[in-house]
C-alpha cells in the first residue's frame, strides 16, 4: 500500500498548517508509541470541539482543519477531517471515511431541522495505526456522551471506534446503513450534493446539547 498520499498535506486537510502542527504536538506530548499517539489525537479532537450539528455549512473555508481546530465546536465531518489532519501531522497515515446512519433517538428539533433522521455522508477517520487500518468517529465529546447516559468512544488502534449501537438504556441508537468509502481529500461538492438531495432544510443556526438526542 502506498501510504505517501495518506500522509500528505491537500487542501482541506491542511496538515502541514502551522495551528494543525501546533495542535498535534500539544496533543501527543509525551506519547511514544503509535497507539499512543493516535488515543491522544482521538481524545483530543473528541473533546476539545464540542459536538454541533446545527453548525452544518456550505463555506469550504469551515472544513479546512487549520479553521476547525481554531473553533470550539463543530459537526461530525469537520471533526473527522480535524483527526485525520492531527494524524498525518504526527506521521499516521489517515483518510476521511463518510457513512449514511439513522440516528433512532433523534430529537423532534433536530428532526424538524433535517426533515429526517438520516445522516447521510456522516464523517469518520481511518487510521492506519500499527499496520492496520481502522476506523474511528471522534464525534460525540466526553461530555455530552455522560450527560446522556452512552460511555465515550474510546480509540486505542486495536479496533474500530465507531458510533454507539445503542443508548445506556438499551434504545437502538445509531443504525449504520451505507458506507461511501474512504477518501483522500474532502469531496465537498458529493457531499453538499448528498445533503442538497436528502434535507429538507439543512440549519445553521447554533444548536445546544438537545442535539444529541
Amino acid at each position: 500500500m502506498d501510504l505517501d498520499p495518506a500522509l500528505a498535506p491537500t487542501h482541506f486537510i491542511d496538515s502541514d498548517h502551522p495551528v494543525v502542527l501546533a495542535f498535534a504536538r500539544e496533543a501527543t506530548a509525551g506519547a511514544q508509541t503509535e497507539r499512543e499517539k493516535a488515543s491522544a489525537l482521538f481524545r483530543a479532537v473528541r473533546d476539545r470541539l464540542r459536538y454541533d450539528p446545527y453548525t452544518v455549512t456550505g463555506d469550504p473555508e469551515d472544513y479546512r482543519a487549520s479553521t476547525i481546530l481554531t473553533r470550539d465546536r463543530a459537526y461530525c465531518v469537520p471533526k473527522a477531517i480535524a483527526l485525520v489532519a492531527v494524524a498525518r501531522a504526527s506521521g499516521i497515515a489517515a483518510w476521511l471515511g463518510f457513512s449514511d446512519v439513522r440516528n433512532h433517538l433523534a430529537s423532534e428539533k433536530l428532526r424538524a431541522a433535517m426533515g429526517t433522521d438520516l445522516f447521510v455522508y456522516h464523517g469518520y477517520a481511518a487510521l492506519r495505526v500499527d499496520g492496520v487500518v481502522r476506523k474511528a468517529s471522534p464525534a460525540f465529546n466526553a461530555e455530552l456522551c455522560a450527560r446522556f447516559g452512552v460511555p465515550p468512544l474510546e480509540f486505542d488502534g486495536s479496533g474500530d471506534a465507531l458510533l454507539h449501537a445503542y443508548d445506556g438504556q438499551g434504545r437502538r441508537h445509531m443504525e449504520y446503513l451505507r458506507d461511501h468509502g474512504l477518501y483522500l481529500e474532502l469531496p465537498l461538492e458529493e457531499m453538499l450534493r448528498a445533503y442538497a438531495l436528502t434535507y429538507a432544510r439543512t440549519s445553521a443556526s447554533r444548536g445546544d446539547d438537545a442535539a444529541f438526542e
